[in-house]
């Protein structure tokens, strides 16, 4: 199967080559972690669709713009906030072959109607087959409390980026955990990186 590099070479490395096409993501992290470095990063391996359900579409522009990560020009849409599922499926047809969507962030589909999201995923999966290309959906996580339809994020991803941010004294550390992959193998244990303004390997040792 075709892999298609993720733009981040320690975690193409770890995954054979990258992502394989016609995959659906979910990357997992917290609101305050730098897990929008990820998205930028992805929007600039090849030819992207970027839905912010939250941001303006300028805001989103604006930060692609100024991010030190080669972004490439992704199309960036805005999810209309009065029936956001209805929204995401309408730009379901511009996915781009061997592209990549991004969908930013899944909260606002996650709190719709589970039939009406499950079929949304369905839909989305469907057709990054039929492109061969990558869906990324951020996932914010917010403390102890899943949103309403997260489970259902997770159970449809092909693969699950779990980015884990920890902040000890003076320290920031994020390590990110790859536990589901179809069609591949999971990674056994988390990558230490290091987000600064890229994605890289961190190579401090950790301090017992």
């Amino acid at each position: 199967m075709e892999r298609l590099p993720t733009g981040i070479p320690v975690l193409d490395r770890e995954l054979d080559g990258g992502l394989p096409a016609g995959s659906v993501v979910t990357l997992k992290a917290d609101p305050a972690s730098q897990s929008e470095l990820f998205l930028n990063t992805f929007a600039g391996v090849r030819e992207s669709l970027y839905l912010t359900t939250v941001r303006s579409a300028g805001a989103v522009e604006s930060g692609l713009s100024a991010s030190s990560v080669e972004t490439g020009d992704p199309v960036v849409e805005t999810v209309d906030g009065e029936d956001p599922i209805e929204s995401v499926r309408t730009y379901l047809p511009s996915i781009p072959d061997d592209g990549t969507v991004i969908v930013d962030s899944t909260e606002p589909l996650e709190n719709a109607d589970p039939v009406r999201y499950r079929s949304l995923l369905t839909d989305l999966g469907d057709r990054v087959v039929e492109t061969e290309a990558t869906a990324v959906l951020h996932a914010l996580k917010r403390g102890g409390e899943r949103s309403r339809n997260r489970l259902a994020t997770e159970q449809v991803a092909d693969v699950v980026f779990d980015l884990r941010t920890v902040v000890t004294g003076t320290a920031i550390e994020n390590r990110l955990a790859v536990p589901k992959f179809r069609g591949g193998a999971a990674l056994e244990e988390p990558v230490k990186l290091k987000l600064t303004d890229t994605v890289s390997v961190d190579t401090s040792r950790d301090i017992a």
